[in-house]
C-alpha cells in the first residue's frame, strides 16, 4: 500500500511540463484549484478534467502514477461521500429507513464533491511528479519574496517545505523496510479486525520515529559541516527564467478559467438541468 504513495516523488523525463518554470507551475496549480472551487456544475468539472488530462499528456507521466495518488485519500473520499448522501436534503426522495433519508440531490452533490476532491489530489500530484524539490524550493521562495520585505524568513520556510516533500518517499521506503523486518519476525499486519491492525502498527511507529529523528540529525550535521546559513543573502547556481513555454501555459490557464466562469454564467442556457441541479451551490 505504501508503495502506491506518489506524492512528493519526482518522475524524471523531458516534457513540456517538466521544462516549465516552477513559479508558473505553482501559479497554474493555484489557478486550477480556484477553477475546481469556482465550477458549480458537472460541465465545469468536465472542463477541469480536460485540463488535467491535457496536463498529464503534456507531462509524459504515466497515468498509473497519477492514479495511484488517489489510493491514499480513498477513505476520506468515501467518508465525505457518505456524509453528503445521508445528510444532504432535497425534494426527490429515493429511499428511506427510519431516520435515514436518501435524496437524488444528495447523490448528485456527493458525486460532484468526490470528483472535485479527486481532481484536486491528482492535480497536486502532477506538480510534485514534474518538479524537483530544489526547483520547487526556488519557486516558492521567489513567489514569497514580497514577504521578505516584512522580515519573514522566506528562504527558511521554502527550505522546510522542500525538505518535507523530499523525505515523504524516504519515510515510505523506511516504513516498508520496517514492516518487512517485522513480518520476518512473525508480525501479522494483514489479518484481524481494525483494532488488531492498528495495534500491530504500533511496533512500526517507534523505530520509524527513531529513524526520522536520526535522519534529521544527520541532515542538520551535514548542513553545519558545509557552513550553511539562511540568515545571509544566498546566490543561486541556476536562476529561474520565464520562457515561451511559460507564456503558453499562462495563456492556456487564462482561457480555461474564463471557460469555467462562462459555464457558470451561461451554462444553464446550453445544457438542461439535472433535477434542478444544473448549478450546484
Amino acid at each position: 500500500m505504501l508503495n502506491d504513495v506518489t506524492f512528493g516523488q519526482y518522475y524524471p523525463t523531458k516534457s513540456f511540463v517538466h521544462r516549465l518554470d516552477p513559479r508558473v507551475k505553482l501559479l497554474f496549480l493555484i489557478a486550477y484549484i480556484v477553477m475546481l472551487f469556482v465550477a458549480k456544475s458537472f460541465y465545469g468539472l468536465a472542463l477541469c478534467f480536460i485540463i488535467l488530462l491535457i496536463t498529464v499528456i503534456a507531462s509524459r507521466v504515466p497515468l498509473g502514477s497519477v492514479l495511484r495518488s488517489i489510493k491514499g485519500v480513498i477513505a476520506i473520499l468515501v467518508f465525505t461521500s457518505l456524509l453528503n448522501v445521508f445528510f444532504h436534503g432535497g425534494s426527490h426522495l429515493l429511499w428511506e429507513w427510519k431516520f435515514i433519508h436518501i435524496y437524488t440531490e444528495g447523490l448528485i452533490f456527493a458525486g460532484f464533491l468526490t470528483l472535485r476532491l479527486l481532481f484536486l489530489v491528482m492535480g497536486s500530484t502532477i506538480l510534485t511528479l514534474t518538479t524537483t524539490p530544489v526547483n520547487l524550493t526556488d519557486g516558492i521562495e521567489s513567489l514569497l519574496f514580497p514577504f521578505a520585505l516584512i522580515r519573514l524568513p522566506v528562504h527558511a520556510l521554502a527550505l522546510i517545505m522542500s525538505i518535507a516533500l523530499r523525505f515523504i518517499p524516504t519515510l515510505m521506503d523506511e516504513t516498508n523496510r520496517i514492516i518487512s523486518a517485522q513480518k520476518a519476525r512473525g508480525a501479522n499486519f494483514d489479518s484481524g479486525n481494525i483494532f488488531k491492525r492498528v495495534k500491530a502498527i504500533v511496533p512500526v511507529l517507534i523505530p520509524l520515529l527513531i529513524s526520522a529523528f536520526r535522519r534529521a540529525e544527520e541532515l542538520g550535521d551535514a548542513m553545519d559541516v558545509r557552513c550553511y546559513s539562511s540568515g545571509h543573502k544566498r546566490t543561486k547556481y541556476k536562476k529561474l527564467k520565464i520562457g515561451w513555454r511559460d507564456f503558453i501555459a499562462a495563456l492556456f490557464a487564462g482561457i480555461m478559467i474564463a471557460g469555467v466562469i462562462l459555464l457558470n454564467i451561461y451554462g444553464y442556457m446550453i445544457y438542461p438541468p439535472i433535477y434542478g441541479y444544473m448549478v450546484i451551490v
